[in-house]
């Protein structure tokens, strides 16, 4: 077990990355910063390779120097990515990590799925990386074995080498590499996985590859990037989602010293998706002249549709909602029933608003669009994406669009839609010169694809000796689906993130979805729906164990049931979409969670927590595979405000590559969840939204975090689970349930800070 009082999902900036973010950069600062030359040192999927050499795969080439290179095609944003899939190829194929070089990825089917989102870059490619690095290594051991007129299967691969320990023999892998790429590629049958006792870094603490980059400033981050010739363009984008440019006057913008060009951006057609929202384009030689541009531009705007848009009468809409019956999408049982003839019930509503990012990199992306070709350089979760979102917008075919990935200052998911990509590569073409397109904090708090605001009613239904005997939850919220084709019901991937996947041993149970519509541009954030769905259940779980007078951890234990493999049948729906992977290797077992739990309060000593100024709190949820509970410890300071003085938070991930970025992913989560529990709220008035940065938009800060963040993994030889997202959805709820234990006062909504004094 680990204690680091400090975020472990840190956000780290080049100090270019940093001043763009909040408007510091001047002309002269950015050339000092990043010399011109730099562009040319940005990492391609295929890197520069000698002409000889084996390259059986797109991942692993072995020169014949003996240098191995190994592609990341997944993007580093503090996660520690390419400090772990790289090393678990090589643990595979036997080579030695001082003898690999890790090269990240341009965006290219090839690779598969580049999306570096939803907790699924070990979890879905696991074992198929293993297969890359055991093709490379079935591959170099055939050729030895030829050479020695040996059994492939009396040779073995480690240390750089391949090694015939009867002969004392040994051929190193670059002595073998060119007569291996004259070898077929096996079959995937014809080749075998290492025992795992054999990965040799398999689950230990590992060294982040980009640490000593990112901490002397030489990594290259969006904004880091310079071509020559290039330009900034900064945009003056419609207050309103949907809304349009009526006219504008750029006398004053072009008579900015710096400034080139204004150009005028395509407004988007419905739905939005990823496309730029449109507006005007300030084309300048530096930032300070873009942005010196852009305040005096005199635009009109036509607001569209979304003009009356307003978070404290949408509000009032999505209480009507669940007022009344939904779409029903999980039912067991008669709960409607079971509720009419109660005598005991419990009714609660809570709601949640729209979330933003916020991530500590603003997004920034360069292109170069040239000879019908466009070359992007940009910091995004989504390269792929953001290939189809250029060509689209350029009208021209991918195969002309190239998109290369600088390492990431956070993402969160904000990052996986390329919208910022596209107006680089717009403004590129018409200004016919390379264009840096930088967003600043007002941008990407005032523009973004923000979480969804939710409303929930839970109602139960107690027997006579107070046991749950009937469970309905009705939720109602603008779906991501709004942005791909106007769905005003959540599909299945929301749904499954806590409500047809949540076990219950209740007898019946009923959830329905009530419909609601996007006024906004609604998108995935870390932990996705997981927030809202485990903020409501955690709590109202909590509010039947205090009506009932029982430990809130035994109330959770009994609704939980005993350990069990839970069924679609049990939960009352015809299938569980379980993140995109088989119930089969990812069960929904209450025996993890009822572990996690217990782990949880035995170390956070929960039966102990009644001390004078403090109490704990406790919330438990299964996200993107994993099993995870949160024990949150909260006192009041001498002004009477509530602080976190202590937080516990145990996870079950399954297997594990990297451990320090693991821990540091969970500890990452604690801050992520509070900043969201206590002051996470955007709010809409007449279609826009009136936040605009920190000031307003508030994060933890140091002087907020806990004490200690103690992180538990439990070790396992299970598949890999998510590990990025799945700490923060119990975090809000576990807070909110100490205090209520501390001051008696219930929160049924985010902000906290509407509720409390913190």
């Amino acid at each position: 077990m680990s204690e680091h009082a400090m975020d472990g999902n840190p956000i780290r900036l080049s100090r270019r990355s940093f001043l763009e973010g909040v408007g510091l950069v001047t002309a002269g600062l950015a050339l000092e910063l990043m010399p011109t030359s730099a562009w040319a040192a940005m990492p391609t999927a295929y890197p520069p390779l000698p002409e000889q050499g084996f390259r059986p795969n797109v991942y692993v080439h072995v020169a014949p120097d003996g240098l191995v290179t190994i592609v990341c095609h997944r993007s580093e944003m503090g996660q520690g990515v390419r400090s772990s899939l790289p090393v678990l190829i090589a643990d595979e194929l036997g080579a030695d990590m001082a003898r690999v070089k890790v090269t990240q990825g341009d965006g290219d089917k090839a690779y598969g799925d580049q999306n570096t989102d939803g907790s699924s870059s070990v979890r879905k490619i696991f074992t198929d990386l293993r297969y890359v690095g055991a093709t490379a290594r079935t591959m170099l051991v055939s050729v030895a074995a030829r050479r020695w007129g040996v059994p492939a299967n009396t040779c073995v691969a480690r240390d750089h080498a391949v090694f015939h320990p009867a002969s004392k023999r040994s051929l190193g892998f670059g002595e073998l590499a060119n007569d291996a790429a004259k070898l077929s590629v096996p079959a995937r049958k014809d080749v075998t996985l290492r025992p795992r006792s054999e990965l040799r870094h398999l689950g230990k603490e590992l060294p982040l590859l980009d640490g000593p980059d990112i901490v002397t400033g030489k990594a290259v981050f969006g904004a880091d990037v310079v071509l020559p010739g290039m330009l900034t363009a900064m945009v003056v984008r419609p207050p309103v989602a949907g809304g349009r440019v009526s006219r504008y006057d750029a006398t004053r913008t072009l008579a900015v010293p710096g400034v080139k060009r204004v150009v005028e951006l395509p407004a988007p057609k419905l739905p939005f998706a990823f496309q730029p929202l449109g507006g005007i384009a300030v084309v300048a030689e530096h930032t300070w002249a873009a942005m010196r541009g852009r305040e005096v531009l005199d635009v009109t705007w036509e607001n569209g549709d979304n003009a009356g848009y307003d978070s404290a009468g949408y509000r009032q809409e999505l209480v009507k909602a669940i007022g009344s019956a939904g779409k029903v999408v999980r039912n067991v049982g008669d709960a409607d029933a079971a509720l009419a003839s109660a005598q005991r019930k419990l009714e609660a509503d809570y709601h949640t608003p729209h979330l933003a990012h916020a991530p500590m990199e603003p997004p920034a992306a360069v292109a170069r669009v040239e000879g019908g070709r466009c070359e992007v350089w940009a910091c995004t979760q989504n390269p792929q994406a953001a290939r189809t979102e250029v060509a689209r917008a350029l009208g021209i075919d991918e195969s002309q669009v190239t998109v290369h990935v600088t390492l990431l200052g956070g993402g969160f998911g904000r990052k996986s839609k390329p919208d910022y990509v596209a107006e680089a590569a717009l403004v590129s073409r018409a200004v016919g010169a390379p264009v840096r397109m930088q967003w600043t904090r007002e941008d990407d708090v005032r523009h973004d694809y923000y979480h969804s605001t939710c409303a929930q009613r839970l109602t139960a239904a107690l027997d006579d000796s107070g046991k749950v005997v009937a469970w309905r939850h009705r939720i109602a919220f603008p779906p991501i689906g709004s942005i791909f084709s106007g769905a005003t019901f959540a599909g299945d991937g929301e749904l499954n993130q806590g409500i047809l996947d949540l076990p219950l041993a209740i007898p019946h149970v009923r959830m329905e979805n009530c419909e609601a519509r996007a006024h906004t541009r609604i998108g995935w954030m870390r932990s996705v729906a997981n927030i809202y769905h485990a903020f409501s259940v955690q709590s109202f779980i909590n509010e039947l164990a205090h009506a009932r007078g029982m430990d809130p951890r035994d109330m959770l234990l009994e609704l939980l049931g005993p350990p069990r493999i839970v069924t679609p049948r049990e939960l009352g729906v015809e299938k569980v979409p379980n993140h995109g992977q088989s119930l089969e290797e990812h069960p929904i077992d209450t025996g993890r969670m009822r572990r996690v739990i217990e782990r949880v309060t035995a170390l956070s000593r929960w039966d102990s927590r009644k001390q004078e100024g403090r109490a704990l709190g406790l919330a438990a949820h299964r996200s993107f595979l994993s099993y995870v509970a949160v024990v949150m410890s909260v006192v009041k300071d001498p002004d009477d405000r509530i602080r976190v003085d202590e937080a516990w938070i145990v996870a079950d991930a399954g297997t594990i590559i990297n451990a320090e970025r693991v821990r540091a992913q969970f500890e990452g989560a604690v801050i992520f969840g509070m900043s969201l529990g206590l002051y996470g709220a955007i709010t809409m008035k007449d279609g826009a939204t009136e936040q605009s940065n920190f000031r307003d938009y508030r994060l933890v800060r140091i002087a907020e975090t806990p004490r200690r963040i103690h992180v538990d993994v439990i070790p396992s030889e299970g598949p890999p689970c998510g590990v990025g997202e799945p700490g923060v959805p119990p975090v809000a709820p576990a807070l909110a349930n100490a205090i209520f234990a501390l001051t008696g006062t219930r929160v049924r909504e985010l902000p906290f800070v509407r509720s409390v004094r913190v």
